[in-house]
């Protein structure tokens, strides 16, 4: 008899991270609500969702039967599960997907979750190894991303930028450093909220045919989990250039897949170079590439949280821990 397929409740936080989710083999339910206030968006427009990814009216979560309930937020954590969740619900497997480092001090910083039922779930080693997460069993499920239908071809000498919202989210997003550089290197931003500063939103799934024609791919963020975008430009084999800070410094090799470094001004250079070398910029987005089929494959997510996802209900009576 085959295996029916596992139900996976979570709220909807990060689309481009749910749609990649939602690749699995297994079902993701999703509420919903009228004023789609966070996490209540439903499966909306901009990503183009399986049919396994099922719409739920929030009053009607209750009624329906989860195998694992999995968190994304302190607002789903602490408020929402009570709110739209039954009590047994409540005591169903649990999983919570931290997307971010620790904001307030970067190693002191207790996580929302001290529990031994629960399994944490990073999305880079840099954010496991900074989090305080007290008494939960803590692993690390790195990024994935399909593999696009769009390859580089880098004829625009200029570098592509996509940040949301860049010119409200201040330092941490790197808006100084943005406004550096392009100083001394042709930029183009994309994103929600770009106001003046750049071109607007280019919608998820016509993103790659878009920043395929720039010469290479600029992240000025500070502080962060790895980005998606970082990951899905690797896919396409466009050079990325960072900064060596948090989880980049760890998959970034400079002159092989991209260039990093904590020096803007050494950054700047290494553009400029990409500008006037197109020949070089091939080479060193094929090692992107080659790096990112392996590391950020579609089919290793999934694998990685279809085995987590067996064995958090499979364990459901003890403590889970995963090295």
């Amino acid at each position: 008899m085959a295996q029916s397929r596992l139900k996976i409740f979570t709220w909807h936080i990060h689309g481009s991270y749910l749609f990649y989710l939602s690749q699995g083999n297994y079902d993701v339910y999703i509420p919903t609500k009228p004023e789609k206030t966070e996490g209540y968006y439903g499966r909306g427009e901009t990503f183009p969702f399986g049919p396994n990814v099922i719409e739920v009216p929030a009053e009607e979560v209750k009624n329906h039967e989860f195998d694992v309930i999995v968190y994304q937020t302190n607002q789903n954590y602490l408020y929402d599960q009570y709110e739209i969740l039954s009590a047994e619900q409540q005591a169903l497997p649990k999983v919570y997907i931290e997307h971010d480092p620790p904001r307030q001090h970067p190693t002191d910083t207790k996580h929302a979750v001290n529990d031994k039922d629960v399994t944490l779930v990073h999305v880079t080693h840099f954010n496991k190894l900074m989090w305080d997460c007290g008494e939960t069993p803590a692993t690390v499920i790195e990024h994935g991303v399909i593999n696009p239908n769009a390859p580089y071809t880098g004829e625009k000498p200029r570098g592509i930028v996509v940040i949301n919202n860049l010119p409200t989210r201040g330092r941490l997003l790197g808006l100084d450093i943005f406004m550096k550089v392009r100083e001394h290197v042709p930029l183009d931003l994309v994103g929600m909220g770009t106001g003046d500063l750049g071109l607007g939103e280019v919608l998820h799934p016509q993103l790659p045919e878009f920043v395929s024609k720039y010469r290479f791919f600029f992240n000025p963020i500070r502080y962060t989990s790895l980005g998606l975008a970082v990951c899905e430009a690797l896919m396409q084999g466009i050079p990325v250039v960072g900064l060596a800070t948090t989880e980049l410094s760890a998959v970034i090799d400079n002159e092989h897949s991209g260039f990093i470094h904590t020096d803007v001004n050494y950054l700047i250079d290494k553009m400029n170079l990409l500008i006037e070398d197109a020949d070089l910029a091939r080479r060193i987005g094929a090692g992107g590439r080659e790096l990112a089929q392996t590391r950020f494959s579609i089919e290793r997510f999934t694998r990685d949280w279809e085995q987590l996802f067996n064995k958090v209900t499979a364990q459901n009576t003890s403590p889970i821990y995963i090295a």
